[in-house]
């Protein structure tokens, strides 16, 4: 189904047509001036210069293109009103009943119209990046609620996606851990060379024990060189395959990624796959050799490097770093591995990765590295989201109120509590209901606060606007689906109501209610049968209503190609105070004429259907009430 504006352009563009003068003029964009028109075409402006005309007179001309004579459009033109205003704009109104037949089309249609692409493209969509063995923290919220968006909005769009977390899950972290276990725990199997046996199942630690032990054996590395050097000593060999280190290690992984698993899916996030560093460790040799034998790495200073540098460049970008002097790889040469086995395994045509926008230089080195070596095709787009900070009230990263950083577990639990004591105050909600509606709103609080932000700009987490039910957040939109469905639900308990009394008074005058509704189209009683048809618009509150409602394709197109998931949620704010505006204006279950009444319900339902699709979309959901 084509966008509403490329159809009202197309019919704008045969006009200039019609008037002598280039078709791609007819470009047609909403009003910045909604007090004079719903739509305009500046197109006469672009075209002075090239046809050595005042803009007024082609304006004028096109308009007389669209009107005729009698200065009226045709009945088949989709405009009600076409005015040519100095100094050449056009300015325009459409038909009710052109905007209602294109809202009944999108209602007929899957996913509401959404023009989907003949070849879906595969993307490979990294966003998480937790470390195993340490807490989930507020600094991993931004990258788990901006990528699951991403990935929802991509799939909505017919998007083949491929999601993976990339786990921090080797390196010295490990090897760190691994020392201060063998220090607190010596008599484990994992540590005796000798041992042949099969290692126990379950894991000699906690995922709390494993959270304290990692700082813990961070800060004694820094303080104590035998015990650094002994971690790295550990980290060594676990790279190299030590059959017990190994066990060891994957128990780690296993009771990290258990414990990460259950807060994802607090935030209703998960990931197709939850593969690591480690799973690109075997693949860096082959790729370093390769990048050496095709004169893509040499040594500077001692380190393997490939420079990535631009003559463009504003700035110097350095070399981009293989292996340090030592031999080590780094996060870069990882990355780099695991972009190769991307695009071995998957063909992918886009590789997203949605990290902290500090993190850009890196990525501007990985990715031209990757592309310089043939890692990657040129045809493969690689492409880096990068996010501001979650601040708190003073401007600086959000930490507890003792000043560490909050785990994310918390921060969930507080805006849960936070939410659970307004839902409360609602006394027609059961205690479990209150409890499960409470943690619904709350995520939606949570993320749409986040996502209603451009995701590379900083932001202040507020908790007390973030759980308003008003102005621009999650809860207020929520809550205004509720709304729909409480009037949709009483509409379809008048229906109910009205059909038991025809039946009764059918029964009253002996004859059967079908027997009269065929003779007359109507129920027994006089009551047409409202048919749940879209009908042309008879005020302007509920003409702009459903003009919002026909931009969502336009807007969920934008948002995938621009990856920019708030761009939805500015959507769905200006359509709810569209339809509450409409609402506050209309008495629609107290309407007597009852086909204006199904029309009303008609476009209520599809209002109710393009809110629902988005947040899903956003990746949240609403109660059935508040």
């Amino acid at each position: 189904m084509e966008k509403l504006l490329d159809l009202i352009s197309q019919e704008m563009g045969r006009a200039f047509a019609a008037a002598g003068y280039d078709e791609s003029l007819g470009r047609v964009s909403v009003s910045n001036r909604p007090d004079l028109c719903e739509y305009q075409c500046n197109g006469a402006m672009a075209g002075a210069k090239k046809y050595h005309k005042a803009p007024l007179v082609i304006a004028g001309e096109v308009a007389g293109a669209l009107t005729g004579e009698d200065g009226v459009p045709g009945e088949e033109s989709v405009f009600s009103s076409v005015e040519a205003i100095a100094p050449g704009f056009l300015n325009l109104k459409i038909k009710e009943s052109f905007l209602a037949d294109y809202l009944a089309q999108m209602s007929a249609q899957e996913k509401l119209g959404l023009a989907l692409p003949e070849k879906p493209k595969t993307i490979v969509l990294d966003y998480g990046g937790p470390n195993v063995a340490k807490p989930l923290h507020v600094g991993h919220l931004r990258s788990a609620v901006i990528g699951e968006a991403i990935k929802r909005i991509a799939r909505y769009n017919g998007e083949t996606v491929i999601s993976d977390i990339h786990l921090g899950d080797w390196g010295l972290q490990m090897g760190l851990i691994i020392t201060e276990l063998q220090k607190r725990q010596p008599d484990l199997p994992y540590f005796d060379p000798s041992y042949e046996g099969e290692y126990p199942q379950e894991a000699p630690f906690t995922v709390s024990e494993l959270e304290e032990i990692y700082p813990y054996a961070s800060k004694k590395s820094k303080e104590d060189e035998a015990y650094y050097a002994e971690a790295m000593d550990n980290t060594h060999r676990l790279q190299e395959g030590e059959r017990g280190l190994r066990a060891l290690w994957k128990q780690i992984v296993t009771v990290s990624v258990a414990d990460m698993k259950k807060n994802y899916a607090n935030l209703d996030v998960d990931f197709d796959l939850w593969l690591g560093e480690s799973d690109a460790h075997d693949a860096i040799p082959p790729m370093v050799e390769r990048m050496k034998s095709e004169g893509y790495a040499y040594e500077s200073n001692g380190a393997l490097v490939v420079d990535v540098c631009d003559p463009a460049d504003a700035k110097e970008i350095p070399p981009c770093i293989i292996l340090k002097s030592d031999g080590a790889s780094l996060y870069t040469t990882t990355d780099l591995a695991t972009i190769a086995q991307r695009t071995e395994k998957y063909h992918p045509d886009e590789i997203i990765y949605v990290t902290d926008k500090r993190q850009e230089l890196h990525f501007v080195q990985v990715f031209r590295c990757a592309k310089k070596c043939g890692l990657v095709g040129e045809e493969t787009q690689l492409k880096h989201i990068g996010f501001g900070t979650m601040n708190g009230r003073d401007g600086k990263p959000f930490k507890t109120r003792e000043g560490g950083v909050m785990r994310l577990e918390r921060l969930i639990a507080d805006i849960d509590e936070e939410m659970l004591g307004k839902i409360r105050s609602n006394e027609e909600i059961p205690a479990e209901e209150a409890e499960k509606t409470a943690k619904q709103v709350a995520l939606a609080a949570l993320k749409y606060g986040d996502l209603s932000n451009q995701a590379s700009k900083d932001y202040v987490f507020d908790m007390e606007r973030f759980t308003s039910f008003e102005g621009d957040t999650g809860p207020y939109i929520l809550y205004t689906i509720v709304r729909i469905r409480s009037i949709l639900s009483k509409y379809e308990a008048q229906k109910k109501e009205n059909a038991a009394a025809d039946s009764t008074e059918a029964k009253d005058n002996g004859r059967k209610p079908e027997a009269l509704a065929d003779e007359t189209g109507e129920g027994t009683s006089g009551r047409a049968s409202g048919a749940l048809q879209i009908q042309p618009a008879k005020s302007p509150l509920e003409k702009a209503l459903m003009a919002q409602i026909a931009q969502f394709n336009a807007v969920m197109k934008s948002a995938h190609e621009e990856t920019a998931p708030h761009k939805l949620c500015a959507y769905i704010y200006d359509l709810s105070n569209a339809f509450n505006s409409f609402y506050h204006a209309t008495k629609i279950l107290s309407e007597e004429d009852q086909t204006t009444k199904a029309g009303w319900i008609a476009l209520l339902t599809l209002t109710e259907q393009v809110l629902t699709t988005t947040i899903q979309t956003l990746g949240f959901d609403s109660p059935a009430r508040m």
